[in-house]
């Protein structure tokens, strides 16, 4: 049986059973993932386990990877392997996904914004999107995971790598 590598959260910290009715379940999905910030070796955290995390949440209807020109080329492989759209941008991510998350937040087909990241610089954009009526996730992992980003969201997905566990704020 494959151990469970993450914890989806409710905002306040209160833990989301399996089953478990949730406000989000079965609405549409908008992923933005801060590639340098979430995937990195240190982390341990796999494409595949931050998709299904949100599965059991809702359905992703578009999902992109913002990554920077330093990304090797077997990461743009597994993104595209996963059926993410891998963004590659030159110098800073930040302004790349903040322009993603925007588009998604204006987006009607879309119904709840979620990102990974553990960045406090995004806090505008889970305010936004919430100010424009969108559920809001993010994703994220310690050490470093922005309290504030958590604080903000309307469900945090605290994810463990490489078989170690997180411990719930």
């Amino acid at each position: 049986m494959k151990e469970t590598i993450f914890k989806v959260l409710h905002r306040g910290g209160k833990e989301v059973k399996e089953g478990e009715e949730r406000p989000v379940r079965g609405k549409s999905i908008g992923l933005i993932i801060d590639g340098p910030n979430i995937l990195r070796k240190e982390f341990g955290i796999k494409l595949e386990d931050i998709v299904e995390a949100l599965e059991r949440i809702g359905k992703i209807r578009v999902a992109k990877v913002v990554l920077n020109q330093y990304a090797p080329q077997g990461l743009i492989e597994a993104v595209v392997n996963q059926g993410l759209e891998p963004i590659i941008v030159a110098g800073d991510t930040d302004v790349r996904i903040a322009i993603e998350a925007m588009e998604l937040i204006y987006n009607s087909d879309v119904e709840v914004i979620a990102i990974a990241t553990r960045d406090a610089d995004f806090l505008p954009i889970i305010n936004e999107a919430k100010r424009k009526g969108k559920e809001t996730i993010v994703i994220g992992a310690e050490p470093g995971f922005s309290v504030a980003l958590q604080n903000a969201a309307d469900y945090v997905i605290k994810m463990s790598g490489k078989g170690g566990s997180q411990q719930e704020q």
